[in-house]
């Protein structure tokens, strides 16, 4: 999928893992993945985001001199290069399950993922609580705090050990608490 950008536009992105495995079902992998999404604030505004089993869902806005692909391209592949090379140290047998139509071992599905333009406020609340109840809604736990591979607890309060958001991006959201609203 070709990406299109539009300069400082809030997206929502989806990047799935190899044939949607849930290889980030892994805590290790889910905590590198978290770790990937806070370096990314280099070049990205960062407003929600959730590490699922199989999947990504990230809600940002690209800082002036960065592109979107650029961000996650380099997000990712240290997310799968760390990853392949330990699994192929270990010679583990998952190598076989990500292995493309040419036989290369892959984390991530090939593609741009999905990516939306966030066109209003409106849309802005309902994506970050999409991202938010996504792990409820799929049964993973009973409240969406109890979830660690989100942003949730930095948008209820809890600001030690949690990646930082960035403030919402549209006026009078002022004192916005995110999951909550």
């Amino acid at each position: 999928m070709r990406r299109w950008e539009t300069p400082r536009g809030v997206r929502f992105l989806t990047f799935s893992c190899q044939r949607r495995l849930p290889l980030l079902s892994n805590p290790a992998i889910a905590d590198l993945v978290v770790q990937s999404v806070s370096h990314a604030r280099a070049g990205i505004e960062l407003f929600a985001f959730v590490i699922m089993p199989e999947h990504v869902h990230v809600l940002c806005r690209p800082r002036i001199e960065h592109s979107i692909e650029n961000v996650l391209r380099s997000a990712k592949m240290s997310v799968a290069k760390r990853v392949l090379h330990r699994w192929t140290t270990l010679q583990a047998t998952v190598l076989d399950d990500v292995r493309d139509a040419t036989g290369r071992p892959r984390f991530w599905q090939k593609g741009g993922g999905f990516d939306r333009l966030v066109r209003d406020e409106a849309e802005f609340r309902r994506e970050v609580q999409y991202i938010h109840q996504n792990p409820v809604e799929r049964g993973l736990v009973d409240r969406a705090e109890q979830w660690k591979w989100s942003s949730v607890r930095w948008w209820m309060g809890a600001r030690e050990g949690e990646v930082e958001c960035d403030p919402p991006p549209m006026d009078g959201m002022e004192g916005w608490k995110g999951f909550m609203e």
